[in-house]
């Protein structure tokens, strides 16, 4: 486990559509296991691992994560923001954020009327995106303006805290754990010859709808595809096993199953875990999953998809927590999956 290389992803800012500084810090350490690195228009960041083979192969983790965008700055310096993906508001109030303007970190905290002075219809409401502001400590537009501008992004106060020897909290979990295991793979394939020729995806702007996943997969044109992203763990309170499914950190990653999966490629992760004697979890998908695996599986005329999942709690959260144990985990079933595929594998589903 490469926990400097996860923290230096985690702490590089990267909301859709700015995920540079992250997508730097991936570029860096997949030099070294790669063929070849090569960034698109579109940000994202490809390396590629020749194979002996013809049959290619795409494993991909999107590198975005939310975060806000700086939309408005008032008389008084406070600077009015816009979510970047799903930000609940609820959230929000208090949290200390860092604003990027250019190469600097300006550091705020995300104010609100106090609860003693709400009415009481508003206690019981979410907070609008409306009533929140930034507070850097401006004392009026002009100061503010010297240290922010419009299109600004911000992001909840980095930080990686371990919480036990295996569980990590982070605030980009979602989907940094995707963007390491795609690296990982890499170091894992390091020196060895394998048949197909992996392309190894540090995708952009899945929170926004999987755009850098349906980009990277057109050009990469691939006959299979394993994308990596988290789940709802739920094994924490108020998580519904009934509604949800049983997921638990540490107990494995999640090989998914159902619409969105080619059959073929379930059945061999599933092998593949097995033989490299990693425990696994399953979990059911009827029908899209909202993942990179989504787009990968309806590029061009269709491409056999598969998808693993790292258990998360409190998702889309300033402190997400997951367990490296099932990153490496994911990480093993990825790297035997590689060496049982070649040319002549067949993903035609069939009865």
């Amino acid at each position: 486990m490469d926990k400097k290389f996860f923290k230096n992803l985690v702490l590089a800012p990267s909301p859709s559509g700015f995920e540079q500084p992250a997508q730097e810090v991936y570029r860096n350490y997949v030099k070294e296991y790669a063929d070849e690195v090569k960034t698109d228009v579109h940000g994202n960041v490809i390396a590629i691992k020749k194979g002996t083979g013809k049959l290619r192969f795409m494993v991909v983790g999107h590198a975005d994560e939310i975060g806000l965008m700086v939309h408005y700055i008032d008389d008084n310096g406070f600077i009015r923001f816009k979510a970047v993906g799903g930000v609940d508001t609820n959230l929000l109030p208090g949290l200390r954020v860092n604003i990027y303007h250019g190469k600097k970190v300006v550091r705020g905290v995300i104010g609100r009327k106090p609860i003693h002075l709400l009415k009481p219809d508003e206690r019981k409401e979410a907070p609008k995106m409306e009533d929140l502001w930034i507070d850097i400590g401006a004392k009026d537009k002009k100061t503010a303006e010297k240290k922010v501008t419009i299109g600004d992004i911000a992001t909840f106060s980095p930080g990686m805290e371990m919480l036990s020897s295996d569980l990590v909290t982070t605030k980009a979990t979602d989907n940094k754990a995707g963007v390491y295991v795609v690296a990982a793979v890499l170091k894992e394939l390091a020196g060895k010859k394998v048949v197909p020729n992996i392309y190894a995806v540090s995708s952009v702007q899945e929170e926004i709808g999987l755009r850098g996943a349906k980009t990277s997969a057109f050009g990469i044109d691939p006959h299979v595809g394993i994308a990596i992203d988290v789940t709802h763990a739920t094994d924490y309170p108020g998580m519904n096993k009934d509604l949800l499914g049983e997921r638990s950190l540490g107990k494995g990653p999640v090989v998914v199953v159902g619409a969105n999966i080619n059959p073929k490629v379930f059945q061999l992760l599933k092998e593949a875990a097995e033989k490299a004697k990693v425990t696994y979890q399953v979990e059911a998908a009827p029908r899209g999953t909202g993942t990179d695996a989504n787009a990968i599986q309806t590029t061009r005329s269709g491409v056999a998809a598969g998808l693993i999942r790292i258990p998360n709690r409190y998702m889309h959260t300033p402190n997400e927590i997951i367990s490296f144990k099932d990153l490496d985990g994911a990480v093993k079933i990825i790297a035997e999956f590689v060496s049982m595929i070649d040319d002549k594998t067949d993903f035609i589903p069939k009865v």
